[in-house]
């Protein structure tokens, strides 16, 4: 599943990572004639002695529940249905007919100890995994609450005549029995096709087991849908009829589901993840009478200034081509098979105009606009959500993780829109350690991090199942108080009447010295030991890659791209093309919680330059396995040096003169352990995420020519006059 962006492809993405049962991997097998196992019949003992509750070892928070029922054998999760286990030894069971086994083990005494679960086929394609769960004890009371879901598929004619695809799924029977249901919907660019009662029950348990009418809607010009698609579509004056926007298809729909779908209760809640996070959106402006609750999901709010195309000026090139690519090329996704070094490719092709070439997508619509528009023109502010939210019109549930590694900046970006106009208390923020979306699966982990629980489960199920139960059904439970921040570092959650939060911080300057050192103190007159700036050679010939290589397509085949964000920064550290300041071993801990702003003093031989600054916990040498030495970036970001005055109009910088430059990293919530080191890492490329600036002047950097491509040199200053450093938000002690 190459998505990763809306809802279907976290789930599906997530039950593969984490196992919660490896079935994840059914979608891609023949017909049940393929099985090629022999079946045996075993005796009760046998049977029973397998029954009880395991938990896995991996991921503490996930069991898996084997019984007894009717003769059968039954393995089932939390977020599973039952699947029965068919005996082909002693010990040794299958699900069919994909064939995915349970092995059970035994200690000295014969009592079954644990269950390694694998899948795998031999079929192309199939996937093969596994995963180790210790008995806990030998209850076997059922753990699934699965709900069976009816299906529908309708097409809603719009205002304009074009007629939108929707899948509604609504529990069994309910139509006519029971009390009326709340929708809850979710509009994506990514296929409604694939939502099912298996998917609702996997990725929102707790809503699927309470019942609502789940809607899941292709918008304008995707998959099933008729009309025209629009890349994050503008919203524009409504005069006409022919003046359509998502703000109003989502009321259109809304509209026809009221009066089409029998037994619903009138309310509507609307959630989504990435794409379809800016699609919630939608629906709290301009919202229909019947709209509750939205819950903008990691959204994509200004696609210039800090969501998927741009970061301050610097175009995120891997994600922008690929996306781009994703959506536009076709009505449904297209799906990357590469497996070659993206890093080769766009050096290769100089600039994003010979890679879009190369790709034959030079006149996609938004490849079009990449290539003419580079700047923060009115076509990129005109599709900027934030100006549009000058009132709350009904309660919100904005959600982020610290590792986002596509749309880190929305969510906080909308919340402080949002906040100001809050005079009910309705807008809400939660931000987790998590990833893209990584809140709807069962892990405590991101990569190597563990953080102790599941976030994603705790955020679930007390804060996103009660806050729709609330405004939705009038049920009791919602209690966040106005943000909920998971603090990394000590792994606790932490609740703020506001964010970033005022009431026991205080602000703090790190300065950064020419001798590479970090500290509260600020540099005098000759800086430090009368240095005041360190240089290094910025080569765009050999730019700093963002990760390890080889680097992947951003879905392609083995990509890395979803976890990149909390990997091991050492890989850099030899390079000399990048500069570290660091602090001594701290000997208490360091809560920086808030916005982490950059405010850069630099000067460069060129006319032009990006900077990069990171904000790295140092793990010491002796920490645990896999911890020792680690180098985990808390906040990060990338200004493009032309930008230096405007973001509508580049101006070029004056070369051998020291500037100013500051901007945001976005916001962290962690404590740097006493023991560790603070690390700030500034350098001038991230390749190939964002493209190379040629750091010579050009007008337009999409289409800069090879021979702008130079080597210059860059140096940052620590002195009273010039005073780099990070401006953060620090507990008090």
């Amino acid at each position: 599943m190459i998505r990763g962006r809306g809802l279907l492809g976290v789930v599906v993405a997530g039950f593969l990572l984490t196992t919660v049962c490896a079935r994840g991997a059914q979608s891609s097998a023949p017909d049940a004639g393929a099985s090629k196992v022999r079946i045996v019949s075993l005796d009760d003992a046998s049977l029973n002695s397998v029954a009880g509750l395991y938990r896995n070892t991996w991921e503490p928070e996930i069991f898996v529940v084997v019984y007894r029922e009717n003769g059968k054998l039954y393995e089932e999760s939390e977020r599973t249905p039952r699947e029965v286990l068919s005996a082909v030894a002693k010990d040794h069971f299958v699900v069919l007919p994909v064939e995915v086994s349970f092995v059970f083990s035994r200690d000295a005494d014969g009592k079954v100890a644990g269950v390694t679960q694998g899948a795998g086929g031999d079929w192309p394609g199939a996937a093969s995994s596994e995963q180790s769960y210790v008995r806990v004890s030998g209850d076997t009371a059922r753990l699934n609450h699965f709900r069976e879901y009816s299906r529908r598929e309708v097409m809603m004619p719009m205002r304009d005549g074009v007629k939108l695809h929707a899948v509604i799924l609504r529990p069994a029977g309910s139509e006519s029995e029971g009390g009326p249901l709340p929708f809850l919907m979710t509009r994506t660019p990514y296929g409604a096709d694939g939502y099912t009662s298996d998917v609702v029950n996997r990725s929102k348990p707790e809503l699927a087991a309470s019942g609502y009418i789940f809607v899941f809607c292709d918008i304008r010009g995707r998959y099933e849908s008729e009309g025209k698609f629009v890349m994050n579509r503008a919203i524009v004056v409504h005069r006409t009829n022919k003046d359509v926007d998502e703000t109003t298809d989502t009321r259109d729909t809304i509209d026809w589901l009221l009066k089409h779908v029998p037994n619903n209760s009138g309310k509507v809640g609307v959630l989504g993840v990435s794409y379809p996070g800016f699609l919630a959106m939608m629906a709290g402006i301009d919202a229909h009478p019947a709209v509750k609750a939205i819950s903008p999901q990691a959204p994509m709010t200004d696609v210039w200034m800090g969501d998927d195309f741009f970061h301050n000026g610097a175009f995120r090139q891997t994600y922008g081509f690929d996306y781009v690519q994703e959506l536009e090329a076709q009505k449904t996704d297209v799906v990357s098979q590469s497996t070659g070094d993206t890093f080769d490719f766009f050096l290769r092709h100089v600039n994003f105009e010979g890679a879009a070439k190369a790709a034959g997508m030079e006149n996609l619509p938004t490849a079009k606009m990449f290539l003419t528009q580079p700047a923060y023109t009115k076509f990129w502010r005109d599709m900027a959500v934030e100006r549009h939210l000058t009132r709350v019109e009904v309660p919100t549930l904005e959600v982020g993780g610290w590792w986002d590694q596509e749309d880190m900046w929305g969510t906080q970006a909308e919340y402080a829109a949002l906040k100001p106009h809050d005079s009910k208390h309705e807008v809400f923020l939660v931000l987790g350690p998590w990833n893209h979306g990584e809140w709807d699966i069962t892990t405590r982990h991101l990569g190597v991090l563990d953080f102790g629980e599941a976030a994603g489960d705790v955020y679930r199920k007390t804060m996103e199942f009660p806050f729709f139960e609330k405004y939705l059904k009038g049920r009791p439970g919602f209690e966040l108080r106005d943000v909920a921040s998971f603090r990394t570092g000590v792994n606790q959650w932490e609740r703020y009447d506001a964010w970033p939060p005022k009431v026991g911080f205080h602000a703090e300057d790190l300065y950064m010295t020419a001798d590479g050192g970090l500290g509260t103190a600020a540099p005098g007159v000759n800086g430090v030991g009368g240095k005041v700036e360190t240089s290094y050679e910025a080569d765009p010939a050999d730019p700093i890659p963002y990760r390890h290589r080889p680097i992947q397509a951003t879905y392609g085949v083995g990509s890395k791209w979803r976890p990149w964000l909390s990997e091991d920064q050492r890989f850099v550290s030899g390079r000399k093309d990048l500069k570290n300041f660091e602090t001594p071993v701290l000997d208490h801990d360091v809560t920086v919680t808030g916005d982490v702003v950059a405010d850069l003093f630099a000067s460069t031989t060129g006319s032009d330059a990006d900077w990069v600054v990171k904000l790295i916990d140092v793990y010491p040498e002796n920490a645990p396995a896999p911890m020792a030495g680690y180098q985990l970036m808390i906040a990060d970001e990338i200004f493009r040096g032309r930008y230096w005055k405007s973001f509508e109009k580049p101006e070029p910088i004056p070369p051998g003169k020291v500037e100013e430059y500051k901007w945001s990293l976005h916001g962290a919530d962690h404590t740097f352990l006493k023991g560790h080191r603070i690390l700030v890492e500034v350098q001038s490329s991230w390749f190939p995420l964002y493209d190379r600036n040629p750091q010579t002047f050009v007008p337009n950097i999409m289409t800069a020519p090879a021979g702008a491509y130079k080597d210059e040199t860059v140096s940052i200053y620590g002195s009273a006059k010039y005073p780099s450093h990070l401006e953060v938000s620090v507990a008090d002690r």
